[in-house]
């Protein structure tokens, strides 16, 4: 019998970005220039605060395209037990008469 090999293109991967940030992070970028554009009336600091936010959505897409996703659900998971970092509990046995 032969064995059935099913291509797998990179393409199908790789996570959906605008000019290189992932699309909820850009999203974030952009609507918090808009609010600061409109609370502090400044182009100059909506400008900024997009261009700040775009930097860091960058880097954390660079650094793993599903960084938004695991912080999002990491306040839903809870710690999990690590076998290692198990310390014993001293107990005495009672003596019957």
């Amino acid at each position: 019998m032969q064995r059935r090999l099913n291509p797998v293109y990179r393409s199908l991967n790789s996570p959906l970005t605008l000019m290189g940030a992932e699309r909820k992070l850009f999203f974030f970028a952009m609507v918090m220039g808009a609010t600061v554009f409109n609370l502090l009336h400044t182009f100059l600091g909506g400008l900024l605060m997009f261009a700040l936010l775009y930097c860091f959505a960058r880097w954390a897409t660079k650094t793993d395209s599903q960084i938004l996703h695991f912080l999002l659900n990491s306040a839903k998971t809870r710690a999990q037990y690590d076998p290692m970092k198990f310390s014993p509990i001293p107990a005495r046995g009672i003596r019957h008469a």
